[in-house]
Parts: structure tokens; sequence; C-alpha cells
């Protein structure tokens, strides 16, 4: 039977992204209990008193996707309630073996970043600003596919924020996570580096489950594009992984969005003689967004290399160079 009842909690975070959303499931379950912070720890805790739960009482704890803000107190929670943690399968191994995926991560991030063209003191700074989370080594997780059941929910499958990312659907309603924001577009490309190709190195950096052991190709724009366009064809009411409900146009807003950022990636391998145009993912990310710092050096590379992935697959650019790489107009 599908559940039926769902409660947000707004756990800490205080991003452009608004508050972290955890969700309360048939008193059953918790999805994305979020960072792992004492903040967020101690407002869940108010959360579920306030609705009559204990922590003992819960059967699962779920995660849409394997970023800190959304799975950092993911091990805790399950570890206090005796339940059972579950996610996709193609983002488990980051929460399952967190220490192991995580160096991997870095070295993977690194790799992406040197190869859209971005400069050495900026990847330097980038990875040596990754703290580590106070998040357990190894975590027991069980692996959901597209279309599994678990607590009264079925696991759908949204790839394109991360590879692995993961709704989760009830009587009703759908628990998004960032695979539909309110107020922001979510990143592709460089929220999680796995889902775009790397060239000769991808087999150095894969990691233990990555997009060629799914049989997933990578092209993290277009698998977006499939995941909202899917989520639309969807009544369900759409309750984001930040801030509240979600309005049915959001979809749409951001299908658009993402349209008129191709037309300006292409703008900008235009601008300039042939030979002159050929472009690094850096050089249009900057270009497009202007001064890039910290973790925004390696989402504005991984957005721009995503959408050049994408005008590459429909023939309208083309990679002349590796090493770094770069693109220019097919002319």
């Amino acid at each position: 039977m599908a559940a039926t009842s769902v409660s947000r909690i707004e756990v800490g975070g205080d991003g452009p992204e608004g508050g972290n959303s955890a969700y309360l499931v048939a008193d059953r379950a918790v999805i994305d209990p979020g960072p792992p912070t004492e903040r967020a720890w101690q407002e869940l805790h108010t959360g579920l008193k306030r609705a009559g739960v204990t922590p003992t009482s819960l059967e699962y704890v779920l995660v849409t996707h394997w970023h800190a803000d959304h799975a950092g107190l993911a091990p805790r929670l399950a570890e206090t309630a005796d339940a059972t943690l579950a996610m996709g399968a193609g983002d488990a191994a980051l929460v399952a073996d967190y220490a192991r995926e995580r160096e991997r991560r870095l070295e993977r991030d690194a790799a992406v970043m040197r190869r859209c063209g971005v400069p050495t003191a900026a990847v330097d700074s980038v990875i040596d600003g990754d703290s580590v989370s106070p998040i357990p080594d190894e975590t027991p997780v069980e692996r959901l596919t597209d279309g599994d059941r678990v607590a009264g929910l079925e696991a759908v499958a949204t790839p394109g924020h991360t590879l692995g990312h993961t709704a989760f659907a009830g009587d009703g309603f759908l628990l998004v996570g960032d695979a539909v924001l309110p107020t922001v577009t979510p990143n592709v490309g460089g929220s999680d580096t796995r889902t775009l190709r790397n060239g000769g190195r991808e087999s150095a950096v894969a990691s233990a489950t990555d997009a060629t052991e799914l049989g997933i190709e990578r092209d993290p724009l277009g698998a977006f594009r499939a995941t909202l366009e899917r989520l639309a064809d969807r009544s369900d009411r759409l309750l984001a992984g930040h801030g509240s409900g979600i309005e049915r146009g959001r979809i749409a807003e951001i299908l658009d969005h993402h349209r008129e950022r191709s037309q300006r990636v292409l703008a900008a391998l235009e601008d300039g003689e042939p030979t002159a145009a050929a472009k690094t993912p850096w050089e249009v990310a900057c270009q497009l967004f202007g001064d890039l710092e910290g973790i925004h050096v390696k989402f504005g590379a991984g957005e721009a290399t995503a959408h050049l992935q994408a005008l590459e697959r429909e023939g309208l650019v083309e990679r002349v160079a590796d090493g770094p790489v770069q693109y220019d107009i097919v002319r």
C-alpha cells in the first residue's frame, strides 16, 4: 500500500537553495535527514517530536542522492533508529564507502577540472577546500533501482544532478530531492563529475559504481532533461529537497533555462574567427558566469562541459583538441 502521509521538517542549510527539507513519511521513514551538523540533528529531533515520532520507531532512512546536505545525517539516524538506510544504486557507494569514495571523488574531480582547462591554482583551491564530513568511513546501505518499493514508497530514477539521484513517490506526492528546486536550477555536470565523459582517464578515477557499470551513457544534461520530462508526465505533488512545494510550471522553466544556456554556449563559441573561437569548457564557463571561486569553479566548469557535450551529440559543436579539451562550432 502506498504511503499517504508526509510532513516536512526544515533541517539547517542557509545556502541559496533555501533550508534543507527532511520528510517524515507515514511515521515509518525519514527522507533526506539533512547535513551532518549538530544544529540539523537537533532540528530533526524537534521535528520528529512535534510529529509524535521517536527515532527508534523509524524503519527506514531514505536518501535521494549522495550530497552531504541530504545524506550527511543518514548514517547517524539509521544507527540511532536501528533502521535500514537505502538509496539509489548509482549513488550508494559514496555513502556506504564514504572514506574510500571521497578519495576517488577528489581524484576524479581534479582530473575533470584539469581536462576542462581550469587553472592549476583554481583546481587546488577546490580540492583543498573539500573538507571531510563527519560521516562514518563505512555504512550499510541498501541499493535501490527504479521501481523498487520501500516503506510504502516507489523509487523513481531521476539522474542528472547526480548519477544515481532517486525520487520517492507516495500516494499523490513525489519527493524529488534536488531534481527540481523552487528557486534555483540544479547544477548538472559539476555536482557529480562521474556523469561527464573524461576521455582516457575514466578508468583511473571511476567510482565503485559508475555510469559504465549501470549502463548509463555519460550525458548529464540529456539525462537531466529526460528526468524533467518524466516528472512533468506525472500528476503527483512535487516536494523538493530545499524549500517547500513546487509549482507545476517550474519544470518548464528549468527546461527553458537550459535551452537558453545552450544557446549562450553556442554564442560563446561563435565569438571570433574559426581558429580563435575554439574554447575550453573553463573559458566558456568564465564567459557564462564571470569570476568563479571555491566550489563554483567545479560547478561552472562541469555545467559548461555538460552543455558542450550535449551540443556535440547534436552535431552543433565538435572537440578539436584534448589536454585540455577544446570545442568549436561545426562550420
